[in-house]
């Protein structure tokens, strides 16, 4: 599409800078998923970007962000590509092409795990950065795929963080599945309490991502 030319046109004529954080926001568009629950998803997610505090610390960091929509075990789309937020017009840029994004499957089952390993593949062609981070969200727990704890391994042995949101629905399902198998041994789970609660939960759990401090 021709937005989405433009769009990372500017970004790559950009000279690049030093990058604290890479963040992989990988979405869950599974079949529990509806067409109103995408939309919440991704309307919250840009207005998170959009946040000033978010928006400030992505620009002062030179974050690089990267957005994977993600379902069953062929199903995983690199939907927005590595881009680095060196200004405040990439932020708003970045967050516009969000908001626009076609939903990347529909119908298609619940696999973490092979999610988990597509965003870690996706490092290899990511910036340099000190800090390599993956945000994954969902709404259930699996019902396709492989053992996801044999890449959470895999993120601890390569130092990368995983965190979790978990869209729960009624109890601590989601967020207990994600703390026990999906998060590394630094990482956290956000709990949304459904969707619509989504747009709170994924402001909360970027600015904790991208604000943490280096001792």
């Amino acid at each position: 599409m021709l937005w989405r030319s433009l769009f990372f046109c500017l970004c790559l004529a950009q000279p690049v800078q030093a990058c604290r954080t890479a963040l992989v926001l990988a979405m869950d568009v599974s079949q529990s998923v509806d067409a109103g629950e995408y939309r919440l998803q991704i309307d919250g997610l840009a207005a998170a970007l959009r946040d000033p505090e978010i928006a400030e610390i992505l620009v002062r960091d030179q974050v690089a962000l990267s957005v994977i929509q993600w379902s069953g075990v062929d199903a995983q789309e690199v939907s927005l590509d590595w881009t680095q937020m060196l200004s405040p017009s990439h932020v708003q840029l970045f967050a516009a092409a969000v908001q626009r994004l076609p939903r990347a499957f529909v119908m298609s089952n619940t696999a973490p795990a092979e999610a988990l390993n597509r965003a870690l593949l996706h490092f290899d062609s990511g910036p340099d950065c000190a800090r390599r981070v993956i945000d994954m969200s969902g709404d259930g727990t699996p019902n396709a795929g492989g053992d996801i704890g044999r890449f959470r391994r895999t993120a601890e042995r390569s130092g990368v963080t995983v965190n979790g949101l978990a869209i729960e629905g009624l109890g601590r399902a989601i967020t207990n599945y994600y703390q026990r198998n999906v998060i590394t041994a630094d990482g956290f789970v956000e709990t949304a309490r459904g969707h619509r609660d989504y747009a709170r939960a994924i402001r909360r759990k970027i600015l904790r991502e991208i604000s943490t401090v280096f001792g």
